[in-house]
């Protein structure tokens, strides 16, 4: 199929590639011509694993980057809106939205074929057939589900694994307006075999997107919380009580041959000093404006996310218990990136750690493999020094911060024994061994 991608963002750009390594001609097109022209060079302009193959082995072949929307729709048979769709702190901000439906509704008055429009951006229930549709019908002078199909397709790619995610999906949501919109839609992901497909409506497609991130966001906060109870309580560690309830045949089920089962889904129901990242936060407070704009208050995700917002400071406090005076003292913050596998650092936990810490008057190291530029440009006014190495952001500091669950960072204990100072580690993810470490202090214990 020839499809149109609009929007070369983090999930315009992964799902172009991986369309067009399915066999699909794919055109992506941005405003940003600087960016269009990278990418026709080869050029990936995100970090994402497995991304820099595929791009270079697709474009100029199956894959094309462009800044001119028409006539890319106008040679294409789906155009897939990856636009962004940021929360502005009081409602998701549809003006990305808006623009783009505008313009391809322009497109689509001199196209004669039967073209779908998918909305792939995540946005709140209602957006894509009481906004999107009628803003194409005005422009295009046509009628949805007559003249054009109008779908929503939710993505569901995590930052650092997004090509796997993509190339291999768990699950395919198809909103759509009519049954020729569906039909379409299946068509497109049929070279991805027999995946489990849900049929819907659009607005069912939109809620779908959010109920998954609110519920991963849920899991993560109910798991803080039993691990901040844990830590107030004393006597009890609550990585250990949390491999208790993963337990549970209804959690991790035992196979007929006695062997256990332990979903992915187990790595939500861990300590740790918050989440972060683009989507979870975004989502549930974009969900619980949404609710309130409809006089539904969603009251279990508004404690989701205040006590995501205080959990990273449970780091800090950790660091006050062994220290009531920070004021001049060396600590090293390991991992800066929300979690391992990107550099992304919107609404990562070490940004409110770090802001705290030097407030308080710490010196503070920071090592991180990849998220070191992004962090410059986050921390333009703080005296961070950042280090190339793990070896050399440990050396002088008395206490050790780990803050993203890198594997590199599993050889901590072997590495302060070749040290002379003995640090206080302070383990926000809960990945070393409480035995292996002198002084160590890990979230719910």
């Amino acid at each position: 199929m020839n499809i149109t991608v609009i929007g070369i963002g983090y999930v315009g750009l992964v799902t172009g590639v991986c369309l067009s390594e399915k066999g699909h001609n794919v055109v992506c097109v941005d405003k940003d011509a600087e960016k269009v022209k990278k990418i026709n060079n080869g050029v990936n302009p995100i970090y994402e694993e497995g991304l820099d193959k595929l791009l270079k082995k697709n474009i100029g072949k199956r894959l094309l980057a462009s800044t001119d929307l028409k006539s890319a729709i106008n040679n294409s048979d789906i155009s897939l809106i990856a636009v962004g769709t940021p929360f502005d702190g009081n409602v998701i901000d549809l003006k990305y939205i808006r623009q783009v439906s505008k313009e391809i509704g322009e497109c689509l008055y001199l196209e004669d074929n039967y073209h779908v429009v998918i909305v792939k951006s995540t946005v709140v229930p209602g957006t894509t057939d009481d906004i999107v549709k009628p803003i194409l019908e005005q422009y295009s002078k046509k009628i949805a589900g007559k003249d054009f199909g109008i779908g929503m397709n939710p993505e569901f790619l995590r930052e650092g694994i997004a090509v796997a995610d993509f190339m291999n999906p768990d699950r395919i949501v198809l909103g759509g307006s009519d049954d020729l919109t569906h039909n379409i839609m299946r068509e497109l992901y049929e070279p991805f075999g027999d995946i489990d497909t849900v049929i819907t409506n659009n607005k069912t497609a939109e809620m779908i997107k959010y109920a998954s991130n609110s519920l991963l966001a849920t899991l993560i906060s109910f798991s803080n919380e039993i691990g901040n109870l844990s830590s107030t309580l004393g006597g009890i560690d609550a990585k250990e009580v949390m491999e208790g309830v993963h337990l549970d045949k209804r959690i991790s089920p035992i196979l007929e041959d006695g062997r256990r089962v332990t979903p992915e889904i187990t790595t939500y129901l861990e300590v740790g000093c918050g989440f972060g990242g683009s989507c979870f936060s975004k989502d549930v407070d974009a969900l619980i404006s949404h609710g309130n704009s409809v006089n539904n208050p969603m009251h279990i995700l508004k404690s989701v996310m205040l006590i995501n917002k205080i959990q990273p400071l449970e780091m800090v406090n950790r660091i006050i218990k062994h220290y009531p005076d920070m004021n001049g003292l060396h600590i090293t913050v390991l991992g800066l990136a929300f979690k391992p596998g990107t550099d992304d650092m919107r609404e990562s936990p070490a940004i409110p750690i770090i802001n705290k810490i030097i407030e308080l008057g710490g010196v503070i190291s920071a090592y991180d493999p990849i998220a070191e530029t992004q962090a410059r440009k986050i921390f333009v006014d703080k005296n961070i020094t950042y280090f190339d190495s793990l070896e050399d952001s440990i050396k002088n500091s008395k206490v050790i911060l780990l803050l993203t669950s890198w594997s590199e960072l599993k050889k901590l204990p072997s590495l302060i024994k070749l040290i002379d100072i003995d640090p206080l580690v302070i383990d926000g993810r809960r990945m070393l061994s409480k035995n292996d470490i002198l002084r160590y202090e890990g979230i719910g214990s």
